[in-house]
């Protein structure tokens, strides 16, 4: 098969199956806590369970292995990995996408196909949304709460696709200029300083994120009451890890290629066959 021409069915299934498991997960997280890391508090214990008898899906199914999380939890949490791994191994390149991937590449390109799959979803929340309320005029309670959770997920998952793609913003009006020795020296320099910002900001935020926030399950407060804060805040430390990561492989990546400086005009001209050749025309 050529890996950067046709795409299948498996780029959709997969990361759907994904979302689907870790959107379960995520709702019935306050089950896991209670499983895996029960509070010591009897007031913060109370405030868990009570979250969890009131999200719950399925609450006649009972907890397995006698804990909170049922069967269908478990089978959530189990087949996240599952479909992280078919996902990553049926991700197919496009053409206009960067074209010089490896094979640790995949778990990024993976996600980015998630993310598209998530913003299909967030827009079909706002039109059903917009339908409900001035069409039927029965507005949701959970539409808006939910385009904006969503929204968190795409804007925070989309920085590691586009540092992948290496297509974030980039001032190279010096780099272009320097001879190749001194722009590796920047590349490690840049690379080491997204390193040391991202181990600074888990470091000094590890508490209030995962034990004052996610530990505790904070809510959003609203009538669907979403754990944004519980979810997104640890989201952005979990990222900003996988960003650093993927900006080492990057590094190591590009270090024997010479990289490519463009013009305005000839990033035109190559953007507009990229998607002449991407929608088979030529």
């Amino acid at each position: 098969m050529d890996d950067t021409q046709t795409g299948n069915l498996g780029e959709w299934i997969w990361p759907s199956a994904f979302l689907i498991c870790a959107g379960w997960v995520i709702w019935h997280m306050p089950a896991f806590i209670l499983d895996f890391a029960p509070p010591d508090s009897e007031s913060l214990f109370a405030q868990i369970s009570g979250l969890h008898a009131r999200k719950d899906v399925l609450p006649d199914l009972g907890g397995l292995f006698g804990g909170f999380a049922d069967v269908v939890d478990w089978g959530a949490l189990i087949l996240i990995p599952l479909f992280a791994v078919l996902g990553a191994r049926s991700v197919v390149v496009a053409p206009m996408e960067f074209d010089k991937w490896r094979s640790w590449d995949r778990f990024s390109l993976f996600i980015g196909r998630a993310t598209m799959i998530m913003i299909f979803s967030m827009t079909g929340v706002m039109l059903y949304e917009v339908l409900m309320r001035y069409v039927v005029e029965a507005p949701t309670k959970w539409a808006n709460e939910l385009t904006l959770w969503i929204a968190g997920f795409v804007f925070l998952t989309s920085g590691l696709y586009a540092m992948q793609q290496r297509c974030h913003i980039r001032i190279s009006i010096l780099y272009d200029v320097l001879p190749r020795p001194v722009r590796k020296i920047f590349d490690v320099l840049s690379t080491a300083i997204i390193v040391a910002f991202t181990v600074g900001l888990v470091f000094g935020s590890y508490k209030q994120v995962f034990v004052n926030k996610f530990y505790r399950w904070e809510m959003f407060g609203t009538a669907f009451d979403p754990p944004i804060p519980a979810t997104i805040q640890p989201m952005i430390l979990i990222t900003l890890v996988l960003i650093s990561l993927q900006a080492v492989a990057n590094l190591i990546a590009d270090w024997h290629l010479d990289p490519e400086i463009y013009t305005a005009d000839e990033i035109d001209e190559e953007e507009i066959a990229a998607i002449k050749r991407s929608i088979g025309v030529e």
